[in-house]
């Protein structure tokens, strides 16, 4: 099954309605968007803790790792520069961090508050190759962007 983001977005909408709670919102989203599509391996979010540090938020799937620097790894390298990182193949990245030996793409998205400030990143991992599009960076920008909007 391949995620209907018209569907996830409606959804999303519904179920956060009001809520301004990063973490709650985190939640929701990652247990929405992780029982949508077959690709999503692990869904979830590290989240801005201290300068220059990424620590486990929600998530769906097998355990996550603790903490990232963001000098380190693929999730690092969105909260370093804030750019989306669609990574086909992970073992072709030299300081990928390997929580899961069976996680073979990635997409990793920035993710900002509703005053543009970087609070975490969304990172979903596929045990499948070449798992993720231009289209899904965009589509889940705009979901986190429709989420995150109300949180200050």
């Amino acid at each position: 099954m391949r995620i209907d983001y018209s569907d996830i977005s409606k959804t999303l909408a519904a179920l956060t309605a009001g809520e301004t709670d990063e973490v709650a919102l985190m939640a929701t989203m990652a247990c929405e968007l992780h029982h949508a599509d077959d690709r999503f391996d692990w869904t979830g979010f590290y989240r801005v803790t201290a300068p220059e540090m990424l620590k486990i938020g929600p998530y769906q799937g097998g355990h996550g790792c603790l903490q990232i620097p963001f000098s380190r790894g693929v999730c690092g390298a969105a909260a370093r520069s804030g750019e989306v990182q669609l990574v086909a193949d992970v073992h072709a990245v030299a300081d990928h961090i390997a929580c899961a030996s069976t996680t073979r793409s990635e997409i990793v998205l920035p993710v900002c508050d509703g005053q543009g400030r970087m609070i975490g990143v969304l990172d979903i991992d596929s045990d499948q190759p070449e798992a993720f599009t231009q289209e899904d960076a965009t589509e889940l920008a705009k979901l986190l962007a429709q989420v995150f909007a109300g949180v200050r």
